[in-house]
């Protein structure tokens, strides 16, 4: 059986060094780059099953070279976790809103990233589509294309974020608690902060435009899809 092989692009040597290691030891097949164009070839030539993907890089930075990978539609299977030493929200939102599967800030424990890694592989081989379509309040989820639009207009959502969506939207007027949505859409082995599923809830909304509104923040407990008899106790 082939090996999963993993895209590092880091200019950190050091980092890359142990990361390169790690994953060996752990039974993958590892590349390397040290910027962010190198990186980009590598991808278009290797075909790498992940990419852990620095923020800050050289030449091409990891923001641009994450629109780029989900630009590519050979590359749409690609998983992608960035790697960074910056913790502002608005930073993971733009990553996830690019398509990041995942977001892990440095430092980080290189034994919870093989985790998380796991957790994205797992998701990704029992993956499955229902046959079933799901619209409510302008919102369509279609499992057979893996596809949700709004308006009959498609939205371009990572794999976490159509998977929230696919969850709430199953259940409206249900209100889910953060924890549960994390297991939903992350996995129920990643080990997250409970601030990651607010990140892509924002970026979930932004991505929804002018209905937005159809996920409603429910104070202290987490979120809900609208349905007509809620509309109390909602935070905007």
């Amino acid at each position: 059986m082939a090996k999963t092989k993993v895209l590092v692009i880091e200019d950190d040597r050091s980092l890359a060094e142990v990361l390169s290691y790690n994953l060996k030891q752990a039974g993958y097949e590892v590349l390397t780059a040290s910027d962010g164009q190198d990186g980009l070839l590598q991808a278009q030539l290797k075909t790498p099953d992940i990419v852990l993907l620095d923020l800050m890089l050289p030449v091409i930075d990891g923001l641009d070279v994450c629109r780029r990978l989900r630009a590519d539609s050979s590359m749409r299977d690609l998983l992608i976790i960035m790697l960074t030493a910056k913790a502002e929200e608005t930073d993971e939102l733009v990553g996830f809103s690019l398509g990041a599967d995942d977001y892990v800030a440095k430092p980080f424990s290189v034994k919870v990233l093989l985790e998380r890694m796991k957790a994205l592989r797992r998701r990704r081989s029992g993956e499955a589509t229902p046959e079933e379509v799901t619209s409510r309040l302008g919102v369509t989820v279609d499992r057979r294309r893996h596809q949700a639009m709004a308006d009959g207009k498609p939205l371009q959502l990572t794999r976490s974020e159509f998977r929230l969506l696919d969850t709430l939207i199953r259940q409206p007027g249900r209100v889910f608690h953060r924890a549960e949505l994390i297991d939903a859409a992350l996995g129920e082995d990643t080990m997250v902060m409970e601030r990651t599923i607010d990140v892509h809830i924002r970026a979930l909304r932004r991505k929804l435009g002018q209905y937005a509104d159809v996920i409603e923040t429910v104070r202290g407990v987490g979120y809900r899809y609208r349905d007509i008899e809620t509309t109390s106790e909602v935070a905007s």
